[in-house]
């Protein structure tokens, strides 16, 4: 059953219950008010009697209007005009003043009767008033059967109106599920729903277009991914392959070429090694492991600094680390580190400083190279870029780009900018991840 039906249906019951009950209100309501008229007649044909005990009693003998009948104490039809009435132990209790007046349906030859006993002044007994409720009756079919079309005409009216309201309001949806669809069928997000109105279904085709917005983004994004890091790897594989088939070539290689086609073997090997690393790092996004930790910050960024000393010993690697402790993945961070670390060491001439500071939760690296030209200061944390002076220098492009998912994964920022003096420096703020002046009591 679709929701356009259900909608219909909800509808229809609720204006069903409603005008049922309406009816039963107005129906009974109804009928209240014309027994209410024709005991008022009863009751003044009754007090008549009483205040008039030897008055002629009225009323034709076809039951035309309010008859009467007089019954002694003894229940005697003493009087009236009205044969077969019944006199039974509760008329008589009104005839001996044992009970008060009373009303009561009764049925005599076939006719309802509607009939007032009521007692008259001794010793006359009781009178018995009666009037026909055929006409009641038959104002009252009249009425249940208005009542019934009404009811059966606002059931329709209600689901018919429901339908179309509904199939109305539903229209977006169906449009989002008509989408959703064919994105399904075809795998191209790049679909858009109408948007329009202010409502919740418009609020909805607006999150509708924005989540296809940034499925379609994320699936470019994957597609670049993918197309860059087979272009990043397809260099260094076919230049494996081209050393490999020298090696395996019939001619004798002299061993000082045999050792330099080795190095240049082991070097690839490396960039690819590192390439693949920066790859998977990349891959994983913002995922990160289920488990974060509290470590000292400052000894994880000495420790990376000793290893750059190790790999770039001919810089002058500087250190200003403040105590703090952060709370995130090691691991990773880490390798973050270590980034920021290498790329200084990469444009640092032989002699010249790197300055590594750690303050406020801020980490900064500065190194005296060339700088970042101003035109790659927006780009320098994308994946693959290389500047027009770093393609001649080994590498992927990678490194930044790990740095700045390594942030995004702690809540944390990274940027770069030009050091005055010459040189770049780059910032990794912590955030609300770092603090500042801690140091982890050993236990």
């Amino acid at each position: 059953m679709t929701l356009r039906v259900r909608l219909t249906l909800v509808a229809a019951g609720v204006v069903a219950i409603v005008l049922a009950s309406a009816s039963a209100v107005v129906y009974f309501t109804m009928r209240h008010e014309l027994l209410a008229q024709i005991d008022t007649q009863l009751t003044n044909e009754a007090v008549a009697l009483q205040q008039h005990p030897g008055a002629s009693f009225r009323g034709p003998e076809d039951f035309g209007g309010n008859l009467v009948e007089v019954i002694d104490v003894q229940g005697h039809v003493i009087g009236g005009s009205v044969s077969g009435v019944p006199v039974d132990r509760r008329a008589l209790d009104v005839a001996t003043g044992r009970e008060a007046a009373f009303y009561r349906n009764v049925t005599v030859r076939g006719y309802r009767l509607r009939e007032l006993i009521a007692p008259l002044p001794n010793p006359l007994g009781a009178a018995l008033v009666v009037h026909r409720l055929d006409d009641m009756d038959s104002q009252l079919a009249r009425l249940r059967v208005i009542l019934f079309l009404v009811t059966l005409g606002g059931i329709g009216a209600a689901a018919l109106a429901a339908a179309l309201v509904s199939g109305t309001t539903l229209a977006p949806v169906r449009r989002l599920t008509a989408a959703a669809e064919r994105i399904a069928r075809t795998g191209d997000p790049s679909e858009r729903v109408p948007e329009g109105g202010r409502d919740e279904l418009a609020r909805l085709g607006h999150s509708f277009n924005t989540m296809l917005a940034a499925l379609e983004d994320s699936l470019e994004a994957q597609r670049r991914f993918v197309a860059d890091a087979s272009h990043e790897l397809r260099t260094p594989l076919t230049s494996l392959q081209t050393n490999i088939d020298v090696l395996r070539g019939e001619g004798q290689l002299d061993p000082v070429a045999r050792r330099h086609l080795l190095t240049d073997l082991h070097r690839e090997a490396q960039e690819m090694r590192s390439l693949i690393s920066g790859l998977l790092e990349l891959a994983r996004g913002g995922e990160a492991p289920a488990e974060r930790s509290r470590f000292q910050f400052d000894e994880l960024v000495e420790s990376a600094v000793d290893r750059a000393r190790t790999r770039y010993p001919a810089v002058a690697w500087q250190t200003q680390l403040e105590p703090t402790v952060v709370e995130g993945y090691p691991d990773r961070l880490e390798r973050a580190v270590w980034n920021l670390l290498e790329n200084a060491g990469k444009w640092s001439s032989d002699g010249a400083g790197v300055e590594v500071s750690l303050g406020g939760g801020e980490l900064r690296v500065r190194d005296h190279g060339p700088g970042i030209a101003t035109e790659d200061l927006p780009l320098v944390f994308d994946r693959f870029y290389r500047s027009a002076a770093a393609r001649s220098m080994p590498g992927s492009g990678l490194g930044l780009a790990i740095v700045r998912e390594i942030a995004e994964a702690h809540s944390a920022t990274v940027t770069a900018e030009q050091a005055p003096g010459g040189g770049a420096l780059l910032r990794l703020s912590l955030n609300g991840s770092a603090h500042p002046n801690e140091t982890l009591t050993s236990s």
